[in-house]
């Protein structure tokens, strides 16, 4: 079997869902999120996590995992504002799918918490 590695920034309430599975599948998507969107580069998702996710929940963690390539050839590559900005565009209803084609674990590879100012 064939796999890829991909990242996803997360806050703390995404992460600690991720965490009740045992590492092992992303959550569900909320009604107002119709897409899960895994980025192809660890810049992109750290980017995410450091600008976005601290400013909007305190703090960004960015997690990686490896997934079977032959469920990602069922998707195209997006261009979300440039070569470095790639991911792919996961109809929230495949998300179990996706999550079923998930090797291994989950593995958290960056925090960020917000700067101290003194």
């Amino acid at each position: 079997m064939t796999t890829k590695t991909l990242w996803r920034p997360v806050g703390p309430e995404e992460l600690a869902l991720i965490e009740q599975t045992g590492m092992k599948a992303f959550p569900p998507r909320l009604p107002e999120q119709p897409i899960f969107y895994p980025v192809t580069t660890e810049g992109y998702a750290i980017k995410i996590a450091r600008d976005w996710n601290v400013k909007a929940s305190g703090s960004g963690y960015v997690t990686e995992f490896e997934i079977e390539t032959g469920f990602l050839s069922n998707y195209d590559v997006e261009d979300a504002g440039g070569k470095e900005h790639q991911e792919y565009w996961i109809p929230a209803e495949d998300l179990p799918a996706f999550n079923g084609a998930i090797v291994g674990k989950i593995r958290v590879t960056h925090e960020f918490k917000p700067e101290a100012t003194e």
